[in-house]
């Protein structure tokens, strides 16, 4: 069994951060590799501002090259909008697989808003990376007052293939302070670089369009 850790968002744009939390990661539970799901669409994100797909996947694989991290938009060929949707759709594309999800505690603080986020932390192991300025956010959110019970000590961290469903384990990682809303004020075309830039998915092997 591949051991895969997925971790989703609009990468607009992908930055070192994402790079450095996903080898963090790797590391931290034994991963073969990290999956980027760079989202066609984000529900809980506002349209305007957004890059053309085909740049935000190219500029995520220029950021995780020569590294055990692929960038892939997958979801626009599953036609899933939801994280829901696409996870039970990669479970069942790829049985020899065990995933867990990744995120940051930002999204824990506003993981309660998501689609049957209970249906996702009963379908794999959560693996929650530290943000700096998000600790009582998260902690005090109405998603973590239920998954409180599932919590795994990180000390077990590498052994999340033999966990029940839910498990949710809490991963200190140092301050990282780049971000993509920080990049995107100092540079709002920087995706222009790519538009006449061809990317090939590495999963489905399809022109992302």
């Amino acid at each position: 069994m591949t051991r895969i850790g997925l971790l989703g968002g609009s990468f607009n744009p992908a930055h070192g951060g994402h790079r450095a939390i996903s080898l963090f990661a790797k590391d931290a539970l034994g991963l073969d590799e990290v999956w980027w799901l760079v989202s066609p669409g984000n529900p809980l994100k506002p349209v305007k501002g957004m890059a053309p797909l085909p740049a935000r996947v190219a500029q995520a694989q220029r950021v995780a090259r020569r590294a055990p991290i692929r960038a892939t938009a997958i979801e626009q060929q599953l036609r899933t909008r939801y994280t829901v949707d696409t996870l039970r759709a990669l479970v069942g594309r790829y049985p020899r697989h065990q995933f867990i999800w990744l995120m940051g505690e930002d999204n824990l603080a506003q993981f309660g808003q998501w689609k049957n986020w209970r249906g996702i932390a009963r379908l794999m192991p959560i693996a929650v990376i530290a943000r700096p300025g998000y600790d009582d956010a998260a902690r005090g959110s109405a998603a973590m007052s239920w998954l409180r019970r599932f919590v795994r000590s990180a000390r077990q961290s590498a052994d999340w293939t033999n966990w029940r469903t839910p498990a949710l384990v809490l991963l200190r990682f140092r301050p990282d302070p780049r971000s993509a809303t920080l990049l995107r004020q100092a540079d709002p075309l920087w995706h222009r670089e790519y538009e006449a830039t061809c990317v090939r998915d590495p999963l489905t092997r399809r022109l992302i369009v």
